[in-house]
């Protein structure tokens, strides 16, 4: 078993790893427990009470975090001509379309979200293999494909996310960083919650949210009080 370190042992100190903690405790202590020399991830980990291999049961949706992620997101939008402008005026980091094609077919994956139009959809499908697994494919459910390329960028990059619920019956997302204000993680994990309860299947049963843990980067899980929030 590996040695802890001294900031390791630190945290640990801090956490009572039999206590669960309501939101704003829990957005506290991140914040302290977090000892690393770069501004963290702060992320959530929410394990719900359905069966994914279900479709009706799939839990996915987007929400737009009140204070964003704190990440600067890449944006590729995959426009015809006419929507170049329109793209790069809403903050696009790269516009464009057969270009973008081919170089997404040597491998190139440096974005973080692509945005794209319904007509271009079909050019896309060959390329499913290579942006599938790191799911960058975009999706109507998700906004991402859409003739109102400006606003979904806009979206993007105010800070809207799009998650799903794995095969584990977990969410995970990154709700923000460890320079935000402990009230700012509170309010954008809440949103994140409030967004999940919402899309509740009618077909799951017992327990819908099992549980809730918030942590950052090479920190410790705190455990949520699931019923705080």
């Amino acid at each position: 078993m590996a040695k802890l370190t001294k900031k390791q042992k630190e945290a640990n100190a801090k956490l009572d790893s039999s206590k669960v903690y309501n939101l704003n405790e829990a957005s506290a202590l991140i914040k302290e427990i977090t000892n690393v020399n770069f501004d963290a991830s702060v992320d959530l980990a929410i394990r719900l009470g359905v069966d994914p291999r279900k479709a009706n049961q799939m839990v996915r949706g987007v929400v737009t975090l009140p204070h964003g992620t704190g990440k600067d997101v890449k944006v590729l939008a995959l426009v015809t001509p006419d929507k170049e402008a329109e793209a790069t005026a809403a903050g696009a980091d790269y516009v464009g379309l057969d270009e973008y094609l081919q170089k997404i077919k040597g491998g190139w994956t440096d974005v973080d979200v692509i945005i794209t139009m319904p007509s271009v959809m079909g050019k896309l499908g060959p390329l499913g293999r290579i942006l599938g697994p790191r799911g960058l494919m975009p999706n109507p459910k998700t906004g991402t494909v859409t003739m109102d390329v400006a606003k979904a960028v806009k979206d993007v990059k105010a800070g809207k996310i799009d998650f799903k619920v794995d095969k584990t019956g977990i969410v995970h997302a990154a709700i923000g960083k460890t320079s935000f204000d402990a009230e700012k993680i509170a309010e954008n994990a809440n949103e994140l919650i409030q967004t999940i309860v919402k899309l509740k299947p009618t077909t799951a049963k017992g327990t819908y949210i099992k549980s809730v843990f918030m942590s950052s980067t090479m920190s410790p899980s705190v455990a949520v009080d699931v019923k705080s929030v």
